[in-house]
């Protein structure tokens, strides 16, 4: 076991953890903990774009507007403001660091700007259909190349350690955070890491559903952390299920991109109807809810297993240039989109909610931030709009970045190491495998896309016995990757079905049988210990 010692230690490598620390790099000693690989986050996976107003058509009172609708009332105005007003700023960064953007000559911005699902403009900014990529591989690039940088690959945080942890220590009211422990999983060794600031960065819970866009790494660790730690936690219930992922039994989370549709892409039933106009004005353009709801309609009333997004009346050339991962992926399972529609189904795809955090990324906790999808900043508010989500890790990253210069430095704290003497290798670590599955199995079926009380009831049983037989495991067998990844989705499961059962409305994401009707103030759901 080791001890290490960083001015900041971020916990995540996706687009959030990566704008951070090369933003504190020149100043600070950095400590980047990533689960897998620097090449594994949903930021990667990333198709569509950032949304910024760049072109004379378009303002950051219109990107706001448009957010302002998406988030059906629960946006934070000054928040979204501060976020589309910095928009163009955090592109040009993104430039300088040397991330190429799609051209096009005929553009008075030089780039090419799609228009996705609840923009009323082109805004969005992006590298043919795999903007998140390229970002990724340049970012990468920088932070291998930065000495104040280092990496721990094959890491996994395990806990937060707060102050008031500390032997003599009792204060719960002004307590701190001081780092974290984090399982090496190359070697099963546990290290204490201690900080003068630590970074939940760590994206969403999505793997908590059956189905889901996002990569196996969203499985909630730093929502899960913070909210163990005594951090509040906000509007758990919204989990936006991305309309179109590709249905096929061995194609696994791949998004069909928003651009799609933005770019004349219809839905239609097998027969070839289309159906989206029957239950918005906006057609395929509507919010990612709405469409959502409306697909996840026609399947059940129909007994359908998924419907078609059809493109294949755009030139072939046309498809090829613009979505050319979309194109060469749905090729690898026979389905040729110029000439054939896509078998498409909902799938989880972004956690709006998160812990709550001010404008400079900071929580409940001194020394402890969170930014990116495990923050809940007041942006996405009950839906998040599309496209915005790349640009809310860059632009509270780059705030994070500046607040924590701005502190004044404090004396590293000796920490105490990891006690393990009191448990044991486990027995039968079929049981993890088998909590996983029953835990995406009743998430999906009770607290999917609709939602009724007693459905919600049936999963907090559920989660209740889980939670008891997990402590247990947890507090008997050494911790082993698989067991802190079911912990955490386990807690932030319960957290989603808490918000849930608070919010006797429906609004934006959380569509509820029993309460359809949308109250006339809108009001944040939130959690605290």
């Amino acid at each position: 076991m080791q001890h290490f010692y960083f001015d900041t230690l971020i916990i995540g490598s996706g687009l959030a953890g990566f704008t951070l620390a090369l933003h504190l790099a020149p100043h600070k000693k950095i400590g980047l903990i990533t689960k897998q690989t620097l090449y594994d986050s949903a930021s990667g996976w990333a198709q569509g774009g950032i949304a910024a107003a760049l072109s004379r058509e378009d303002s950051p009172t219109k990107h706001i507007h448009d957010t302002l609708i998406a988030g059906a009332g629960l946006c934070d105005e000054t928040i979204t403001r501060y976020v589309a007003e910095n928009a163009p700023r955090a592109i040009q960064w993104l430039i300088d660091q040397g991330v190429s953007f799609t051209r096009d000559q005929n553009s008075e911005t030089g780039y090419h700007l799609t228009q996705e699902g609840g923009h009323s403009v082109r805004r969005v900014i992006h590298n043919e259909d795999a903007t998140g990529k390229a970002i990724q591989q340049t970012l990468i690039e920088n932070i291998a190349a930065h000495p104040n940088i280092t990496v721990f690959e094959q890491h996994i945080a395990i806990d937060l350690i707060t102050s008031d942890k500390l032997p003599g220590h009792h204060d719960t009211k002004n307590k701190c955070c001081l780092g974290a422990y984090i399982l090496d999983k190359k070697n099963d060794k546990i290290h204490t890491f201690t900080a003068h600031n630590t970074v939940l960065a760590t994206g969403g819970a999505n793997k908590v559903y059956l189905y889901t866009t996002s990569p196996d790494t969203a499985t909630g660790g730093g929502i899960a952390m913070g909210w163990r730690a005594g951090c509040r936690v906000a509007n758990m219930e919204f989990i936006q299920f991305h309309p179109t992922c590709l249905y096929h039994p061995h194609a696994k989370s791949f998004l069909i991109s928003e651009a799609v549709r933005g770019e004349g892409g219809l839905l239609k039933l097998p027969s070839g109807e289309c159906f989206m106009s029957r239950h918005d004005k906006r057609a395929e353009l509507a919010p990612r809810d709405v469409v959502a709801r409306a697909i996840d309609f026609e399947m059940k009333k129909r007994g359908l297993d998924c419907v078609y997004l059809d493109i294949s009346h755009k030139p072939a050339d046309f498809l090829i240039k613009h979505f050319p991962t979309i194109y060469s992926q749905c090729l690898k399972f026979g389905i040729d989109i110029t000439r054939e529609p896509i078998p498409v189904v909902p799938a989880a795809h972004y956690t709006c909610g998160g812990i709550v955090t001010n404008q400079n990324g900071k929580t409940d906790l001194d020394n402890l931030y969170a930014i990116g999808e495990t923050a809940h900043t007041g942006l996405h508010g009950a839906n998040r709009l599309a496209s915005n989500s790349l640009l809310e890790c860059l632009v509270f990253a780059q705030a994070a970045s500046k607040d924590i210069l701005n502190q004044p430095p404090i004396p590293a704290v000796k920490l105490p190491k990891w006690d393990e003497s009191r448990v044991t290798d486990a027995d039968e670590e079929i049981v993890i495998s088998h909590n996983w599955d029953e835990l995406r199995h009743f998430m999906w079926s009770y607290v999917g896309i609709v939602r009724t009380t007693k459905r919600l009831q049936r999963a907090q049983h559920r989660i209740k016995l889980l939670h008891e037989e997990i402590n247990e495991y947890y507090a008997n067998f050494r911790v082993t990757s698989d067991l802190l990844e079911l912990r955490n989705l386990v807690d932030t499961a319960d957290l989603i079905i808490q918000s849930a059962m608070l919010r006797h409305e429906s609004r934006g994401l959380h569509f509820s049988k029993d309460y359809p009707h949308t109250l006339p103030y809108a009001k944040n759901t939130i959690l605290k210990k």
